[in-house]
């Protein structure tokens, strides 16, 4: 229990730090301060805890006073300038500012490579400096008692597996439809790619890590906002909730609840309570069932589109749809207008994607509604169509 009072004391930490850049600052601050309170939660994960001069070194950058870039290089300076003695004492701290540093600056951009590829590259981009093998599969099996589940493991994959189990997932969920999924349907489903994904636990360290920011990358792909404390304040959370969502054993099935109520809250604002005691095998107190807004409201998550947006997500409703179909259904006759006023916000906003992103003239390009388009959709329209 020592180790949850210690991982709720840095919660607290989180907040006090940020909290005039998050309830008083201008967009921009909020937005850096969001970025890097989560690049510094996610350490927890590891039980690691950032020092004073990358707290600093934030607050810079937060400021507009140096980029993320610069942090990184701040970072590294700082820490080769110590003597090999220092370095062995702060070798934790020096890997969660690293690490932290390293986030902060790929979350602050909005690219995203959804290949084996790609994962393997953010691995090494998260840990340059940290890891040796940062970027390398693991070439050993491996097994972690847990805490969750009281010294037992979670079965990973063999290491001869993990390239395969990877292009297979990623691949899988690329070609995934979330069209006509209820807003239940779609968190389920990310649940389930995402666990899965962890699963597989391709690296010889920093696999939860990894995880929680290409899941960020992929969910922001997809047009939700994830720019919320979620993250820095329920990342050991999280990494327990994907523990249990993998665990089977003779008496104890796989439970993905936990982790679904983490994505429920992040994707649909709900307000699930997300304690660690309640995962742990055996546990005695009773895990809360309800906590959560009926499901006919408008998920609270998100806020309402413009006009204009909305009667563009219920003209596109379940459909593929070209642009000519689009101006029809809205009575519009004049394209540029209709790019400016509907489609452009729509797809800027999160609502609407392209068919062919990167092919923006393909000839039969059209155009439909995002995971997060759906949701509000469902919440909206659903019903319309009885």
């Amino acid at each position: 229990m020592n180790f949850n009072k210690s991982m709720n004391s840095e919660k607290k930490n989180i907040l006090n730090e940020y909290e005039q850049y998050l309830r008083q600052g201008e967009p921009s601050r909020r937005k850096k301060a969001l970025t890097w309170a989560t690049s510094i939660g996610l350490q927890q994960v590891d039980g690691l805890q950032t020092s004073e001069y990358l707290r600093d070194v934030a607050r810079r950058n937060i400021e507009d006073e140096i980029t993320t870039a610069e942090g990184q290089q701040l970072i590294a300076s700082y820490y080769e300038q110590l003597s090999r003695r220092q370095q062995s004492d702060l070798q934790e701290t020096e890997e969660a500012d690293r690490a932290a540093a390293n986030i902060a600056h790929i979350l602050s951009t909005a690219t995203l490579d959804f290949t084996t590829h790609g994962f393997k590259m953010l691995h090494r981009q998260i840990f340059k400096g940290v890891f040796k093998h940062a970027g390398e599969f693991r070439d050993y099996d491996i097994s972690k008692r847990e805490w969750v589940l009281r010294g037992a493991s979670v079965l990973y994959l063999g290491n001869a597996d993990l390239q395969r189990a990877l292009d297979y997932d990623i691949e899988q969920e690329r070609q995934f439809s979330y069209t006509k999924l209820s807003n239940d349907e779609i968190v389920q489903h990310i649940t389930r790619f995402v666990a899965g994904l962890w699963q597989i636990h391709p690296f010889g360290e920093g696999n939860t890590r990894t995880t929680a920011v290409f899941t960020i990358q992929y969910l922001r792909s997809l047009g939700f906002d994830v720019d919320n404390d979620l993250f820095a304040l329920n990342s050991w959370y999280f990494r327990n909730a994907l523990v249990r969502a993998n665990y089977k054993s003779a008496q104890v099935d796989y439970e993905p609840v936990f982790l679904e109520r983490f994505f429920r809250n992040l994707l649909l604002g709900e307000q699930w309570e997300l304690r660690n005691r309640y995962m742990l095998i055996g546990a005695e107190e009773t895990i809360p069932t309800k906590h959560r807004p009926s499901t006919d409201q408008v998920p609270s998550k998100f806020e309402e589109p413009s006009p204009n947006v909305a009667a563009l997500v219920r003209v596109i409703d379940y459909k593929q749809i070209k642009v000519s179909d689009m101006m029809e259904a809205l009575g519009m006759k004049h394209r540029h207008t209709f790019r400016v006023n509907y489609l452009d916000p729509a797809i800027e906003s999160g609502y609407v994607a392209m068919l062919y992103p990167n092919s923006p003239r393909h000839p039969r390009q059209r155009y439909l509604l995002t995971p997060k388009g759906l949701m509000y959709f469902n919440a909206h329209h659903a019903d319309d169509r009885h």
